[in-house]
């Protein structure tokens, strides 16, 4: 294990660095800006910044690494990123928040996805699995030390603004001493609509849905906590909670949705998922144990979705489309984050905190509506014909190398059996 670990070592550290920053950075702007008096419609406009930043940034950073090279392009996310959160400390008002969050987002999308190509280039064959797994735990504790550290501090400062800036720039130091050799060009995503709709098109209505779910949670549950009087450490548990129940129910999941139709297992969490959204608007919880339960099993489901969904739509696809569809679905997934937080941020200010919950069951309903209705109308894939499901990070942290590192043994096993298909069908 050691030996294999040793290799990509500065590589994981920087992308610790990396998700420890965002981790920081994702969970002060809430709190703070509820401890501003910013409105819950402002504060949800934060993550659609960011996931308009995030999707431009898988977009667009290929193109930039193809003319100024991975070091430089990760030096200058790494250094724009810490600036917008050290202007978000300069410029305490929404309106400068939102496109700098905006930054934010571009810039932890192209820095990902450059730690992500080194690290898959690195990744020897016989071992990448064991690489990709190791590399999403360290990702997941990177990432809840970065929420939990807010504990620690007066969060009314700017201690942690200068905290996550500090590790943004930290970030970069691995690659920039890194002796290894310039990894491969970047996944390019070209986003089909029409071709995503035609290989699974339950997956991309669902996958939408679930964009507009997991982002309006991401963006506006420290405001939530805050508003019903959660502690800063609460707060801080109620946000890691559901990530680290939603990762640890990956497994389990994943095993029976490869033994069964992955519609119906979509089915079974999105109705677990609606169960905690009821349980949040019908109980209006308040003491601390309820809420921790409560985001805990709707971490479970709402973490679980995405990559059920992801290997569904590549139980459809052709092997050499797999890190294409999983990409395009990710766009997917970004365009229903970019529309979750305003209508759930719109909905907390006019209605109340609750009304987070009821665009999370909204969105929930229409999953469960749209794919019972697909299961009526056609048949489930075959079980020799379906991939293996891949545990997935939480898909707001995801990028198109993600798919690419997590798939690429699915694709050359499928590949490598194509051909010898090919051949014996060439030998009769």
């Amino acid at each position: 294990m050691v030996r294999q670990i040793l290799p990509i070592s500065a590589l994981l550290l920087g992308s610790a660095f990396l998700l420890f920053a965002g981790g920081v950075n994702g969970l002060i702007l809430p709190v703070r800006g509820s401890f501003e008096g910013f409105t819950a419609f402002s504060l949800g406009l934060l993550g659609t910044g960011w996931a308009v930043g995030y999707v431009l940034g898988c977009f667009y950073t290929p193109r930039l690494v193809a003319r100024v090279g991975h070091i430089r392009a990760f030096s200058v996310m790494a250094a724009f990123a810490a600036i917008a959160v050290l202007g978000s400390l300069l410029l305490l008002t929404p309106w400068a928040w939102i496109p700098l969050r905006g930054i934010s987002g571009f810039c932890f999308a192209g820095a990902a996805m450059i730690v992500e190509s080194w690290l898959s280039e690195r990744a020897e064959p016989q071992t990448r699995g064991r690489i990709f797994g190791i590399y999403t735990m360290v990702n997941l504790g990177a990432t809840t030390g970065g929420q939990m550290i807010l504990t620690l501090g007066d969060t009314a400062g700017f201690v942690f603004f200068v905290i996550p800036a500090m590790f943004y720039c930290l970030a970069l130091v691995p690659t920039a001493i890194s002796s290894t050799t310039t990894p491969k060009p970047l996944v390019s995503v070209k986003l089909d609509l029409g071709a995503l709709w035609r290989n699974s098109p339950v997956a991309v209505f669902a996958v939408f849905m679930v964009g507009i779910s997991n982002a309006s949670f991401g963006a506006l549950a420290a405001v939530y906590g805050d508003r019903i009087g959660l502690s800063i450490a609460l707060i801080a548990l109620f946000t890691s909670v559901p990530i680290l129940a939603g990762a640890v129910a990956q497994v389990p999941i994943g095993n029976l949705s490869d033994r069964m139709d992955r519609r119906k297992v979509l089915v079974g969490i999105a109705a677990l998922a609606i169960v905690a959204d009821l349980g949040f608007i019908l109980l209006a919880p308040e003491g601390q144990l309820l809420n921790l339960v409560l985001a805990g099993i709707f971490g479970i489901a709402i973490f679980s979705m995405y990559p059920v969904i992801v290997a569904h739509a590549n139980d459809h696809a052709e092997p050499d489309t797999y890190i294409q569809t999983s990409g395009g679905l990710l766009m997917v997934f970004g365009l229903g984050s970019i529309i979750g937080p305003v209508v759930a941020g719109y909905g907390m200010t006019a209605l109340g905190i609750r009304a987070l919950f009821l665009t999370t069951a909204a969105a929930h309903v229409l999953v469960i509506g749209y794919a019972i209705w697909r299961i009526m109308r056609s048949d489930q894939v075959k079980a020799e014909e379906k991939i293996s499901f891949v545990a997935t990070p939480v898909a707001r942290a995801s990028t198109p190398e993600t798919a690419a590192l997590a798939l690429q043994d699915d694709v050359d096993a499928a590949m490598e059996a194509k051909e010898e298909e090919e051949a014996a069908a060439e030998q009769r």
